[in-house]
């Protein structure tokens, strides 16, 4: 009988000015420290570096002001001067950290020495840390950024009183409020609860829900986002659709940034193209030669658009597709415009006799990538269109659940086999289905997974950094077994029952 999951005990802090501290606050030459809050430590001591380890590597977790941190240095020796000497502590590491703000036009960047300290020395066998201290380093006369707190030095320590707490102490930077209901305080609040967290999540061994990054690496895609972003932005402004334009606009610009970089580290042995484009071109805008689909790219429906105008917009190649064309369209450049066609996209025909696959789908020619975004009755058909046509691959981000022609309903539309037993299938793609992630949405993708192995695709899975809950991208970049006839057999299938209906073109689909 499985035991039921432990529950976190409740985050219970106390503010030091409020208590007798039994343990002094930390003492350094020329700098007088100020115990903040504390709490209780639900965590042994040597739980304590893994935990504060993510507060040191994710600082964007407690700020939304915060982009991410990057490592300059990593040391156990040579401790900088500028990291405090601590009374009856031991510096044993050392990592300098540069935190990159989310919004680098507003907010100045900044570097960190991120020091633990043990009560034993570095040379003692096994030193324990028990004590963070994070020091901004800042050059003479210059401001720290609005998103950290106005001191000189702050400290997460973990104390070995009865029972064991977790205390937050700072040297303030004068003219600095330590009011509880001042800014530091708050800051000091989130951090010191974020510890806790991370403590508890050590000591159960908390394994995250979705994994992120798998393909396409953070770094390249948070810097990515942030041109794309500025050179986008613009378009809610100009937003034409009755939807919330800062929702569509912003998720786009993401898909746009993550299609870009997948495309550059998935057709990089095929493309020749950096070689034609011009060296001032390449300085300013380098990713117009990066690699890309050789057959562009085939946006089914594509709504508003928006997708098909970022791609097309930044020199790539493609075409977006729908039933009919929404305000959005006739705003677009001419060049976008060109991309955007009134089109019923029916895989049911013509049938199978049809002598190439060019004349078959000619709207996906020979080695396109094909684009599945939220793309309704049409997102079974993506891993079937791309084994027929012959495509390089496929994303498709599956929204509204449908099989190939009726509602999707898990106990009826069960996965199609694969080599691998069901649990290790699931788990090797990060695509949920077990304990408390089993949603008829989970199974939906594992439905869908399934489908593309059994369309011949080597599947593989991501979740997008995007603002919506439906942000899992199911990706193909590799054919494995030759499984044409398998999408053949799917569309004989459909044909012979006569239940899928492709929606009719509206208004005048050949103005687009």
């Amino acid at each position: 009988m499985t035991e039921p999951p432990i529950e976190r005990p409740r985050f219970t802090p106390t503010p030091c000015q409020s208590q007798a501290l039994l343990i002094p606050p930390l003492e350094s030459a020329g700098q007088p420290w100020t115990p903040i809050l504390s709490c209780p430590a639900d965590f042994p001591p040597e739980l304590f570096e893994l935990a504060i380890s993510q507060l040191i590597h994710h600082p964007e977790y407690n700020s939304t002001l915060i982009l991410r941190s990057e490592v300059v240095d990593n040391t156990t020796e040579h401790f900088p001067p500028l990291v405090p000497a601590l009374k009856d502590l031991w510096p044993v590491r050392n990592i300098h950290r540069k935190l990159l703000p989310r919004r680098p036009t507003r907010d100045a960047g900044l570097e960190q020495h991120c020091t633990l300290f043990s009560p034993s020395p570095l040379e003692s066998h096994a030193p324990v840390p028990t004590t963070l201290v994070l020091t901004p380093i800042l050059a003479p006369d210059v401001p720290l950024p609005y998103y950290h707190p106005t001191v000189s030095s702050l400290a997460f320590r973990y104390l070995p009183s009865t029972p064991p707490a977790l205390r937050i102490e700072v040297v303030p930077l004068p003219g600095t409020d330590l009011d509880p209901n001042a800014r530091l305080h708050r800051t000091c609040l989130a951090l010191l609860e974020t510890l806790h967290r991370y403590g508890w999540g050590a000591r159960t061994q908390y394994r995250k829900r979705v994994a992120h990054d798998c393909l396409v690496p953070r770094e390249p895609y948070q810097d990515l986002y942030l041109v794309m972003r500025e050179r986008h932005k613009h378009l809610v402004d100009e937003w034409k659709e009755v939807t919330d334009p800062l929702k569509h606009v912003f998720e786009d610009i993401g898909i746009a940034t993550y299609l870009m970089l997948l495309w550059k580290y998935t057709f990089a042995e095929e493309s020749a193209q950096a070689a034609q484009v011009d060296i001032q071109t390449f300085d300013a805008e380098p990713w117009r030669a990066w690699p890309r689909p050789p057959g562009g790219f085939a946006d089914i429906g594509c709504g508003n658009g928006l997708l098909t105008h970022i791609l097309t917009a930044e020199g790539y190649d493609g075409h977006g597709f729908d039933v009919r064309a929404r305000t959005s369209w006739s705003h677009y450049p001419p060049s976008t415009q060109a991309s955007l066609h009134v089109s019923a996209l029916d895989p049911t025909s013509p049938p199978p006799t049809t002598p190439s696959p060019a004349e078959r789908y000619p709207f996906l020619p020979p080695g396109c990538f094909i684009i599945g975004n939220h793309a309704d009755e049409l997102t079974p058909w993506v891993p079937v269109l791309a084994t027929l046509s012959g495509a390089s691959g496929y994303l498709s981000i599956p929204c509204c659940a449908w099989t190939f022609d009726a509602r999707y309903e898990r106990s009826r539309d069960t996965p199609y086999a694969v080599p691998l037993p069901a649990p290790l299938f699931t788990a090797s793609l990060n695509l949920g289905g077990e304990g408390a992630n089993t949603s008829a949405y989970s199974m939906y993708r594992i439905w869908l997974a399934s489908l593309s192995v059994h369309c011949g695709w080597e599947v593989e899975c991501e979740t997008l950094r995007i603002p919506s809950t439906r942000n899992w991208a199911l990706i193909g970049r590799r054919k494995g077994e030759d499984s044409l006839s398998n999408a053949e057999e799917i569309v004989d299938g459909v044909r012979r029952r006569g239940a899928f209906k492709t929606r009719r073109p509206e208004g005048k689909a050949g103005e687009h």
